[in-house]
């Protein structure tokens, strides 16, 4: 069950958040464009678990589609409509996984035992990185005043980036006290700051959601490994 659910949440978080461009995004409404996401999120599932005919996995698309539906029709946009998105997602996904435990078993990569938690690390980290990126814009884009103190175009995305990589990677590798380190560091920078109170706490906000977001994926990402075969270099 758990290397079907890793296999499925790793095509979730390429098709998503990896494959799914700026572009598509912002033209959900538009039936084609949902189609087309859809036949990625299908053949990203198809891949990942090596079946390429599975009543289950079309089943698994087809909601994927219902619920970007529903969120492009009913869903007004912010942060949300988003986790209510991911969370429906995810549930899917894990009642495809215990519905059909033996899906990875009878797929064409059923006997390389590494290659569930090889794609539960990546859809992790992309899980970590790219959708806590929107998950911690989503949160402070409204918070965002002609007040704050602009900073280099983009600074602030690659700066979240980083952060929650090394978190995430910190806690896989077993040196979560590392990130008090991090947090330290990362005040320094920011001292200047703090003489703003508006930009101060703008800056708090993302930080402290941007570090919650990656440390909640890392621990749920490490419990899941515990059950599966474990790969050479985390053994």
């Amino acid at each position: 069950m758990i290397e079907t659910f890793a296999a499925l949440f790793f095509a979730h978080a390429l098709a998503d958040f990896v494959l799914q461009t700026g572009w598509m995004a912002a033209r959900k409404r538009q039936f084609g464009v949902l189609l087309f996401h859809t036949a990625i999120v299908l053949v990203t599932a198809q891949l990942a678990t090596g079946h390429v005919a599975s009543g289950s996995i079309l089943l698994l698309a087809s909601a994927h589609l219902a619920i970007d539906v529903a969120k492009a029709w009913l869903g007004r946009g912010g942060l949300a409509p988003f986790l209510w998105d991911q969370a429906a997602h995810l549930v899917t996904i894990g009642a495809v996984a215990w519905a059909v435990p033996g899906l990875w078993d009878a797929g064409l990569w059923a006997e390389m035992d590494g290659l569930p938690a090889l794609m539960l690390l990546i859809g992790g980290a992309i899980f970590a990185i790219r959708a806590g990126g929107y998950a911690v814009g989503l949160l402070v884009t409204p918070l965002a005043t002609d007040d704050v103190a602009p900073g280099l175009p983009k600074a602030g995305q690659i700066i979240g980036q980083l952060e929650r990589a090394i978190l995430y990677l910190l806690v896989l590798v077993g040196e979560p006290t590392a990130v008090g380190f991090l947090i330290a560091a990362k005040s320094i920078l920011r001292f200047d700051s703090a003489k703003d109170s508006r930009t101060a706490e703008y800056v708090i906000v993302g930080t402290l959601a941007s570090f919650a977001w990656a440390l909640a994926v890392a621990y749920a990402v490490r419990a899941l490994l515990a059950h599966l075969p474990p790969l050479e270099f985390l053994s």
